[in-house]
């Protein structure tokens, strides 16, 4: 886990705009009229390959496995929040960045909840 502030403000910074740039982009396609399970399924697709050349860039600054998986799972969790969202009622463009930004900050803190708590045990069961 990193706990350089260079390297923690770019997860932050990453994960956040990758997110609303997803959620915002998403809730351009969704609406009301969509099956909220098809939904859910196609909106995760595209949230990932809307990440995907973004991780990549991220990926170059702050280092490409560390970005990698949680910028992959911000997009699939934008993706899925913002496009079952917009089924249920129609969302603006800034209402599905908003949701973006926040899955895409939850995604972060579980990223680092969950590293700080498997590395240390992890340690135990690999000497």
């Amino acid at each position: 886990m990193e706990k350089r502030f260079y390297f923690v403000l770019g997860d932050v910074v990453s994960n956040g705009s990758i997110g609303a740039l997803a959620g915002a982009l998403l809730s351009l396609i969704f609406g009301p009229d969509w099956n909220m399970f098809i939904a859910m399924i196609t909106g995760m697709v595209l949230g990932m390959i809307i990440s995907l050349p973004f991780a990549f860039l991220f990926g170059a600054l702050f280092g490409a496995m560390e970005i990698m998986l949680p910028v992959m799972t911000t997009g699939m969790a934008a993706g899925m929040v913002v496009s079952m969202g917009a089924t249920m009622k129609p969302m603006s463009l800034a209402d599905g960045a908003y949701h973006g930004l926040a899955s895409g900050v939850s995604v972060f803190v579980i990223t680092y909840v969950l590293n700080a708590f498997i590395k240390p045990r992890a340690a135990k069961w690999t000497k």
